[in-house]
């Protein structure tokens, strides 16, 4: 039977965080391989996905299903209905969660283990629902997908997940969005942040515990206040739910800037990390690292640290810390000293980031979605 994968794309936010930018990287990939394809989503992102794969079927669902209690629900009745209607071979669920009767085999990305290995860094009620979730993906789904060796090892050890069953397909970076920035996108970054003509180090992610800002935050400090002309530090991206993080910023130093910039229209992007003397991801642990990604194709010197998959997405082309204090100011001052080992940073990194395309992810997924649809369901 030929293969037609449906992808469910209900689970992703309204704001193109890494899951949201996963989903739409694998569905233009698999779509320009020339697959049958179909996608369900929210009725805010039908337009987005139709542009995404023009010659798939997207599939507007139900507006009730807008809450999560509610998508949960519609995932286990509605969404098996879809599989029939859409006629399709393999069902593929990118965010933890499945039918527990599809009709048809299923793959189903975990992004991530850290729910088990780090629950104290998420909240109580998150942790134990994709706890759950992992738990019932690893002995439900037909292939679980995964983005790193790390996050396969992880869920061996946690949830005994059955190794020959779980796929790694790293993520891609999108060349469009994330690229070199030209010097007037840098300009209109600046603009957009009215940082003038300061120099700054830049954060890109939600600011959660796992992200360990408040850690990033006193190390700016300690490694900028003395400096003559000390560079910004800029936060963007959700605001998450570390209420360390409002509690360091007032303790930094008046003659200091922190800027904690919220969600950065898409545009802006490349030019906020590209014109970054740093951009800092300082993680307790990451699945995969898709920041760090974009920032090394945005030709930005990336300092972060070697915990999980970090170091699969870094390689030799980021710089390295510990995750404390410390250890993240001694990092930052020793990048800020030397403008030559930033420049080969972002090149090396630039040079790196070329393997992870999302051709090539949504090669490896199609491997997968192969592999589940002879297997069965």
């Amino acid at each position: 039977m030929p293969l037609r994968v449906l992808v469910d794309a209900t689970a992703i936010p309204a704001d193109r965080g890494g899951v949201g930018r996963y989903v739409e990287g694998l569905v233009a990939g698999v779509h320009d391989a020339g697959v049958d394809l179909a996608v369900v989503c929210q009725r805010r992102d039908a337009a987005r996905f139709s542009t995404l794969a023009p010659h798939a079927r997207v599939v507007e669902a139900p507006a009730a299903i807008a809450g999560r209690p509610a998508r949960l629900a519609w995932e286990q009745t509605g969404l098996p209905a879809l599989v029939g209607d859409v006629r399709a071979t393999v069902l593929h669920s990118p965010h933890y969660t499945l039918p527990l009767r599809a009709g048809v085999p299923v793959c189903v990305t975990l992004h991530d283990a850290t729910f088990f290995t780090a629950s104290r860094l998420h909240t109580a009620g998150k942790a134990g629902f994709f706890q759950a979730a992992s738990w019932l993906a690893a002995r439900r789904a037909t292939r679980c997908i995964v983005p790193s060796q790390a996050t396969r090892r992880e869920l061996a050890r946690v949830v005994h997940a059955d190794l020959d069953r779980v796929d790694v397909v790293p993520h891609g970076v999108d060349p469009a969005l994330f690229r070199p920035p030209t010097s007037e996108e840098i300009a209109a970054a600046r603009r957009a942040l009215r940082l003038d003509g300061l120099d700054y180090i830049a954060f890109l992610g939600t600011l959660e515990p796992r992200k360990n800002v408040p850690a990033l935050i006193r190390a700016w400090v300690r490694a900028v206040r003395d400096r003559e002309r000390p560079p910004a530090l800029v936060l963007a991206g959700g605001l998450g739910w570390d209420v360390r993080v409002a509690a360091e910023a007032a303790r930094v130093p008046s003659h200091l800037r922190l800027l904690q910039a919220g969600y950065l229209d898409l545009d802006h992007l490349r030019g906020f990390l590209g014109g970054a003397v740093v951009v800092a991801y300082p993680s307790l642990g990451e699945g995969f690292g898709l920041p760090v990604l974009e920032a090394m194709a945005c030709r930005a010197p990336v300092l972060t640290t070697q915990r999980l998959a970090l170091p699969e997405v870094g390689g030799n082309a980021v710089a390295y810390t510990e995750p404390d204090t410390a250890s993240i100011a001694a990092a930052l001052g020793a990048l800020l000293d030397d403008a030559a080992l930033r420049a080969a940073i972002a090149a090396a990194g630039l040079a790196r980031s070329a393997r992870f395309t999302w051709a090539a992810s949504a090669g490896a997924h199609l491997e997968s979605y192969g592999r589940a649809a002879s297997e069965g369901s």
